[in-house]
């Protein structure tokens, strides 16, 4: 096993990276958590193979016969009022070799008052963006391996602005059944806009994310590692709020050091009777703790927690994750199994 590790881990240090740094690039809302499950374990994890259809918004190599005529709604009250949400639903034509997937990633930014250069009020104004994506997956045969790819329209209306793009995910996965291992990697939002807001040409959220996890033998715990944002490096920015004066008024800014910025890419995660009708979810964010982190005071940031309990033919969502002590979020989802046959 851990000669496995080591050495997908050197493979992964081979990649090539391509730096992008955050807030230079438009339709961010592309690499919001896709469920209440991701979110518990902390946010983009990509390695599960099973039943859970939204799974598949973010790596679309996990798309597999299980998802069947599964329907997964879900829904987030997020910071500031803003709302999001997910919708996925999978049909497959063969159980072997075709599964297809089709989602939509949905969120609103409220309603804003407008006013002109001099103070008069122009009224209210919205912001909303939606993507619709379809996928599919491909065994390679006679191998562990599975590799997939979404593709993506994009709309957006901001204001008077409007802006249309489209982007493709391209995901990859090893599963290896006998140690109940997945290791899986995801280059997402390669793509551009067919259209800008005001003639100006913005970059895609692109992001690549590598993850692990495992199954324990003898307890029933799987836990999850994942990578996130291996294209940037560093990661870290110094947070003006957490400078320094000394007595003369001179600031000396925030060091982000290198281990600082190396556990800003980390995000671990843990499911409690992953494979039963009951289930607890526990996920920890080192780059949102960090950033959101209040000096000497106790947030809890980065924390998350959820549960899911399947009831019949639906499964019910809830995760609780933390922010700031001002603000934190709750997402819920529901999924139903429209499956008539037994399986």
């Amino acid at each position: 096993m851990i000669k496995r590790l080591t050495s997908t881990f050197c493979l992964l240090l081979a990649l090539p990276l391509f730096a992008q740094l955050g807030g230079e690039s438009t339709y961010q809302f592309l690499n919001l958590v896709s469920s209440p499950r991701q979110a518990a374990l902390g946010g983009k994890i990509i390695t599960n193979f099973d039943h859970d259809v939204t799974e598949a918004l973010y790596n679309p190599a996990s798309i597999n016969w299980q998802m069947h005529n599964q329907l997964a709604v879900n829904v987030s009250s997020y910071l500031g009022g803003i709302s999001y949400g997910t919708a996925a639903y999978a049909y497959t034509w063969d159980r072997h070799l075709q599964t297809f997937h089709f989602g939509v990633t949905y969120i609103n930014y409220g309603t804003f008052d407008g006013y002109d250069l001099n103070g008069v009020s122009t009224g209210t104004f919205t912001g909303n963006e939606a993507a619709i994506s379809a996928g599919y997956n491909y065994n390679i045969p006679f191998t562990d391996f599975y590799v997939g790819a979404n593709i993506k329209i994009i709309t957006s209306l901001l204001e008077q602005y409007n802006s249309v793009g489209g982007a493709i995910d391209i995901g990859a996965m090893y599963i290896n059944e006998d140690l109940d291992f997945h290791a899986a990697l995801t280059i997402r939002n390669l793509g551009t806009q067919f259209s800008t807001y005001a003639g100006q040409n913005e970059p895609l959220p692109f992001e690549v994310n590598f993850g692990m996890s495992q199954t324990l033998e003898n307890v029933p715990i799987r836990w999850h590692l994942t990578l996130e944002n291996l294209q940037q490096w560093p990661i870290g920015v110094s947070n003006p709020a957490r400078a320094i004066s000394d007595l003369d008024g001179n600031q000396t800014q925030e060091k982000v050091g290198f281990l600082n910025n190396t556990l800003r890419h980390l995000i671990l995660g843990a499911e409690l009777w992953p494979e039963r009708g009951f289930n607890l979810r526990l996920g920890y964010n080192f780059r949102r703790a960090e950033e959101l982190r209040i000096v000497d005071q106790r947030t809890f940031s980065g924390l998350s927690v959820g549960v899911a309990v399947k009831l019949n033919k639906i499964r019910f969502s809830y995760t609780h994750a933390r922010y700031t002590s001002a603000s934190n979020t709750s997402f819920f989802g529901i999924q139903i199994d429209l499956d008539n046959r037994r399986r």
